[in-house]
């Protein structure tokens, strides 16, 4: 093996020497850019929008136990192996499944999910820019009552009984903003003007890139704060940070973890192996993972603390229970938020700026990496296509799809499509992603790929997760979730039978894309070879697998015929996983 590999100090020279040559391949100007546009990727609307609202529908702290497992042994381990897989292949995540063409299909079903991801991220900023731009106005309109609300609105004011009131904002959020049905058995009814507007305002911005520093941060800091200051915004708060351990066996408490770990860090989406598919070849993006994932964590924990600080407030004011104090779902963060901004004595107005200019940010940067990804795999296939005539078809027929978001229904077919399009198949195509990279391609053989790229051995940590720790998890995740599987609601309504088809098809869509796929591959193999030699070719690595740049790739090629010669072939099969895991 030491004539196999070069030294270290030899390897990261000849790498760099590599950069100027490196076939027309667009990289990141430097590495602290690749480092914040992953941070702008991960730490987005996933953390403040998405895991306040999860983790009030699963309990709390029932929920943030094992949100934290999750991102250790499964969320970080993801997290490491997509960046390594999209910097040694320097392709898109489509192109980056050469290493297993036969479940290229994951790839698609990814991008399926993400298109299905970017729709309703974009439907999220519009609603924030419906918030900014009324910000502006001398009193904040979400700050009161109307008269039109009746007794139900809890007026801060008044010396009424406060028993199982709503909040003001709560009922300008799905009155005024949504003017939200009851239910959609009648139909969503027709987009309102003024989100669509907000909406075209979004699809129009998506294209700029927006880096962030510590704004948001500072921000949300300032809002926790306030938060926490409120009267009985510390039983929210123990709430959200207090198990119920019985409750930790409900499977559907875990899915949730998972599923929010893949918005949180944006895994299992292939946005990250189109990003890293930008970095120099030799680039050491271990400091990075610890860096982004500690980030995108204490994101979430922030977020969740104003929230349940703010909810247990309103259980506070309205002497009902802190699952009783407000109504979840989606627009959770347009509730809690603003109720907390219009708390402030001193200009509320020019903090509801800052906060919903915040937000807008974190959402650009969560959609500007979704739009990359789908851009990189059509560009990838018909590379003569501009990038400017893609961005501008993506523009359109996103700003096109999400319409269906704007309409007094859309919060239903938000969740709808949320469940069905994005988080139930990102479950499934995840344990496809690890049995590909972990199996199929190899723990071991892609343990020599990262020494070949970087100069270094992998941890038994990383490892055993990719192999068997992280696929075990996700697959008794899913299988639980499936034997203990009810019919989708949203805020505790039913859908209509017709919504249910609607989304199981967007279930299946995704999913056919595996064997769709390996039957593609199947079919594109040489037609002389047999049915069994035509499998067996679809489980190796296609030819153009390797580093992208052509003297890396001669060189990889050079070392992997040198490590086949070397290497002794193990004839009993636990001798093979054995030596995949630990070889």
């Amino acid at each position: 093996m030491s004539g196999v590999i070069k030294a270290e100090s030899l390897l990261l020279e000849d790498r760099q020497s590599v950069k100027k040559i490196n076939n027309g391949k667009e990289q990141w100007g430097n590495g602290l850019e690749f480092l914040f546009s992953c941070i702008s990727l991960s730490v987005g609307l996933g953390n403040i929008w998405r895991f306040p609202y999860i983790a009030f529908q699963n309990g709390g702290g029932t929920f943030v136990i094992p949100y934290l497992i999750v991102l250790l042994i499964i969320g970080r381990p993801i997290y490491y192996m997509e960046i390594l897989v999209g910097q040694f292949s320097g392709k898109g995540c489509l192109q980056a499944f050469n290493m297993a063409p036969i479940l290229k299909g994951v790839a698609a079903g990814q991008v399926l999910a993400t298109i299905a991801s970017i729709t309703y991220y974009s439907s999220v900023m519009a609603l924030t820019l419906r918030f900014l731009f009324v910000a502006f106005f001398p009193v904040l309109p979400w700050s009161y009552c109307r008269p039109n609300w009746g007794s139900e609105c809890l007026d801060a004011n008044s010396i009424e009984n406060k028993t199982n009131k709503i909040s003001p904002a709560e009922l300008y959020f799905h009155k005024i903003v949504l003017r939200e049905y009851d239910n959609i058995d009648e139909g969503i009814g027709l987009p309102n003007w003024d989100l669509v507007i907000c909406l075209a305002i979004s699809w129009f911005i998506i294209g700029a890139v927006l880096i962030k520093g510590t704004f948001p941060y500072i921000i949300l800091v300032v809002l926790l704060i306030r938060a926490v200051t409120l009267p009985g915004a510390m039983q929210g708060i123990k709430f959200f940070f207090t198990p119920v351990w019985k409750n930790l066996i409900n499977p559907m408490v875990w899915y949730a973890a998972v599923t929010q770990v893949f918005f949180s860090l944006a895994i299992c989406f292939g946005t990250l192996i189109t990003y890293a598919s930008y970095n120099n070849f030799s680039r050491n993006v271990y400091n990075d993972i610890v860096i982004i994932t500690t980030m995108d964590t204490c994101s979430s924990i922030i977020a969740g603390s104003i929230t349940f600080g703010i909810v247990g407030h309103l259980s506070y004011e309205t002497k009902s229970s802190i699952a009783d104090a407000v109504k979840g779902g989606a627009g959770l963060a347009f509730i809690t938020y603003p109720d907390a901004i219009a708390k402030f004595k001193i200009l509320p107005q020019a903090f509801a700026i800052l906060f919903f200019s915040m937000l807008f940010i974190l959402g650009v940067g969560s959609t500007v990496g979704m739009g990359s990804c789908i851009i990189r795999v059509v560009k990838d296939r018909f590379p003569l296509i501009s990038n400017w005539s893609l961005s501008v078809s993506l523009s359109v027929i996103g700003f096109m799809c999400s319409l269906v978001y704007m309409t007094p229904g859309g919060q239903f077919i938000l969740n709808l499509v949320d469940f069905y399009g994005v988080s139930f198949t990102a479950l499934i195509l995840a344990i496809g992603e690890l049995v590909a990279v972990g199996w199929i391609y190899g723990v071991k053989r892609f343990c020599e790929d990262i020494k070949f790229m970087l100069g270094m051995n992998t941890s038994i940590y990383w490892r055993l997760c990719w192999s068997l720790i992280s696929p075990a998890l996700l697959l008794s995740v899913l299988i639980y979730t499936l034997l203990d599987l009810r019919p989708l609601t949203y805020k505790n309504r039913e859908y209509p039978r017709a919504a249910h088809i609607i989304g199981w098809c967007l279930t299946t869509l995704g999913l056919l894309q595996i064997p769709l796929w390996a039957a593609y591959e199947f079919y594109r193999q040489d037609n002389t070879r047999d049915v069994k030699k035509k499998f067996l070719n679809i489980l190796k690595p296609s030819p153009s697998w390797g580093p992208l740049n052509s003297h890396l790739h001669e060189e990889y090629s050079n070392q992997r015929l040198e490590l086949q010669i070397n290497q002794e072939k193990s004839k009993n099969i636990f001798n093979k996983i054995y030596e995949n895991i630990f070889g």
